[in-house]
This record gives structure tokens, C-alpha cells and sequence, in this order.
């Protein structure tokens, strides 16, 4: 009996071990995937405001192959979650960081001296030598305890007093920062991706539920017709919502670099936490295992701090464009201030070009009445009717 009962064990940890080593690498290429169609498409954004392409950008094939690298990135992202452990899947976002990190060196026209180029980018390549450190631990030392993600199963962990508790103060939490943030103006950068990131944790757990769900359906017995897969759909399509709304009005106010780094670091704790809670994922680790796994994510969480904090060096310059509708001119701003009208042919909104090599455009002058230079704008409204 000793030995059928050690050969079962030894053969549901095989198992474990062959589902955690296809969700990781699912997990990897999906997010691969996603970090290359983001580029693809930011160059394809890029080729037309240089090329003065009057296609809307979704028309161009560049943009399409990134949409199509992108929905099967997601989808491979999806699927993971049915194989490995929450607490695996979701530091991996890490791996995106890493792959743009280096997409955007390949994507780089500049010239550099090898010196000059060091100095600058030392931050960044030290970052993500950190985060492939710290993506290695915490994937050799992370849970390996994975369950069938049947109707029963989750059923019984939905009704589970750790989970209740879980969700009863991460409702208190949500209610009372969502207070300060509306009713307080505390449009804190903290504040508003901590309210994503205690929407991720129920995300992520509804999207492993969902997911498994859905893989168990194909290989075995049918589980899309328990009420509990609805429920569970319902809150990640809402979940994800209203996550999208609150990084939106962060994206308003905070440099997009701020906002990837700190809202990975809160939403992977979150995320962790959630399947340790829900999925008792820790349950069967030992303590060495549990340290190590989150010296990996501190290590993750330092390497992505320092790729990030390399892209927010401030720049003397940074023009924004905006269509003065009575002069019908896109004007590029400096500080609120009109620096050069850009009168080039061109009203496309949002265009800025590399005009460097181009000779100085000449700007309408209206024949029956003289303008005079001045140090921000050489014409008034009433002129450019007029002509």
C-alpha cells in the first residue's frame, strides 16, 4: 500500500510539474508576444506622421500584424493561468518590461559613442539583468501545488472563510480609498493604482477560475454549465473595466514609465496574495522555498524600478501639439507657450516631424497688410482669415 500510495504521489508531482512548466512558458511567450505587437505598432503610428500618410493607421499592415501578435500574446497569457499557480504567472509580467527594454534599443536611430552610450543606459541594462535574476528564482523556488480547476473546487473556495475575510477588508480598502481619491481630490498616483491593483487581485482570481474552467471543459467534463462559471466570467469582464478606467485617469495626470512601474509592483503583491488566499497555493511549500520565491519578486520589483527610472530623465524640450480651430493650424507647445507653427501642408492632429533637414516653410502673408516678425507667432487671426 506504502508503495502505490508513494508511486501516486511521485506521479501527481510529475504532473504538477509538467503544468507549471507549460503555464510558465505560455506565460513568457504571451507576454513576448504582447511587448513585440506594442512596438510594431507604436513604429507603424511612427512611419505614417513621418511618411504624411493620410491612411488611418489601422488600415496599414503593421499595425494589423500587431494587433494579430497581440490577441494571440493575451491569449496565451489567458490559457497559462489554467496550467501554473497564480503566484507563478503574474511576477512574469516582468518579461515585458525586459522585451521592450530591448525592442526599444532596436527600435533606437541614434548614434552613440560606446561611452556615452554606457552612461546612459547603464541604469537600464542593470535593471534588467536584476529582473531576469530575480524572474529566474522566483520561477525555480515558486508554488507548485496546482488543483483542478473544476465547479466543485472553486465553488469551495469562493465559500472559504480566508477568501471571505480576503474580500471583506479588500472591499473595506476599495470603499475607503476610493473616497479619499473622489471626495478628497487625492489624485495621488498611489491611491489610484491601488484601487487597480485591489481590482487586479479579483481579476486575476476570476481569470484562473474562468480559465481553468474552460481547459478542463475541452479535455474532460463539461464545466460551462455551472452557474459558478457565469459568476466568475461577470466579475473579470467587470473587474477588467473598471481597471481600464482608473489606469486611463491615471495616464491624465502621471508619466506612463511612473505608472508601469509602480502599478506592476502593487498589482503583482496583490495578485500574490490573492491566489495564497484563494487557491492556497503556499499551503505545501516550505519556508526556504516561500523566501526565496519573494527575495525573486523583490529582485523583480528592483530591476523593473531601475528600467523604468532610466525613461523618466526629464527633457529640456517636450513639445505637444494642439489644433487651433479658429487659425486652422496645428501649433507645437512648449510650457503653454506657441513655440513654431507647423504650417507644412499637413493638419493631420498630433503629427509632430523631424523637419531638420528641411528648409523653413514660408507661412501665408496677406499681400494688403504687412506682418510683422514677433518672437512667438508672425500672424494674427484676423490676417489668416483674410488670406
Amino acid at each position: 500500500m506504502n508503495s502505490v500510495s508513494m508511486a501516486q504521489k511521485d506521479g501527481m508531482l510529475a504532473d504538477s510539474y509538467t503544468d507549471n512548466l507549460i503555464g510558465t512558458l505560455l506565460a513568457i511567450f504571451g507576454n513576448l508576444l504582447v511587448s513585440i505587437s506594442v512596438s510594431i505598432q507604436k513604429q507603424s503610428h511612427v512611419t505614417l506622421a513621418g511618411n504624411k500618410d493620410p491612411r488611418q493607421y489601422y488600415y496599414t499592415k503593421t499595425w494589423l500584424l500587431g494587433l494579430v501578435l497581440m490577441v494571440l500574446g493575451e491569449g496565451a497569457l489567458f490559457v497559462s493561468y489554467a496550467f501554473a499557480p497564480l503566484s507563478l504567472i503574474a511576477p512574469l509580467n516582468a518579461v515585458s518590461v525586459i522585451s521592450s527594454s530591448i525592442l526599444g534599443f532596436l527600435f533606437l536611430r541614434e548614434k552613440w559613442k560606446a561611452q556615452e552610450f554606457l552612461k546612459r543606459y547603464i541604469l537600464t541594462f542593470l535593471g534588467c539583468a536584476m529582473t531576469a535574476g530575480g524572474t529566474y528564482l522566483f520561477v525555480t523556488f515558486g508554488p507548485n501545488s496546482h488543483e483542478k480547476l473544476n465547479a466543485e473546487n472553486i465553488v469551495k473556495h469562493v465559500i472559504s472563510w480566508p477568501f471571505l475575510l480576503y474580500l471583506l477588508l479588500g472591499i473595506i480598502a476599495f470603499c475607503l480609498v476610493l473616497y479619499y481619491y473622489k471626495q478628497r481630490n487625492a489624485n495621488y498616483l498611489v491611491l489610484i493604482l491601488l484601487l487597480v491593483a485591489l481590482l487586479g487581485s479579483v481579476t486575476v482570481i476570476t481569470v484562473k477560475a474562468v480559465s481553468g474552467m474552460i481547459v478542463l471543459s475541452i479535455v474532460g467534463p463539461l464545466q460551462l454549465s455551472y452557474p459558478i462559471f457565469y459568476v466568475m466570467f461577470v466579475c473579470m469582464v467587470a473587474t477588467i473595466v473598471f481597471q481600464a478606467s482608473f489606469l486611463a485617469q491615471a495616464s491624465h495626470l502621471y508619466d506612463s514609465s511612473l505608472i508601469a512601474c509602480v502599478n506592476y509592483i502593487f498589482c503583482t503583491t496583490f495578485a500574490i496574495g490573492g491566489g495564497a488566499v484563494f487557491y492556497q497555493e503556499f499551503n505545501h511549500e516550505d519556508v526556504l522555498h516561500i523566501c526565496l520565491f519573494l527575495l525573486g519578486c523583490a529582485i523583480c520589483f528592483l530591476g523593473v524600478f531601475l528600467i523604468t527610472k532610466n525613461k523618466r530623465k526629464a527633457k529640456s524640450f517636450e513639445p505637444y501639439v494642439t489644433m487651433d480651430m479658429a487659425k486652422g493650424i496645428p501649433t507645437i507647445h512648449n510650457k503653454g507657450w506657441a513655440v513654431q507653427p507647423d504650417y507644412n501642408g499637413s493638419f493631420s492632429y498630433g503629427a509632430l516631424e523631424n523637419n531638420d533637414s528641411v528648409a523653413p516653410v514660408t507661412l501665408p502673408v496677406n499681400h494688403e497688410q504687412s506682418v510683422s516678425p514677433g518672437p512667438v507667432s508672425s500672424y494674427q487671426p484676423s490676417e489668416l482669415k483674410k488670406d
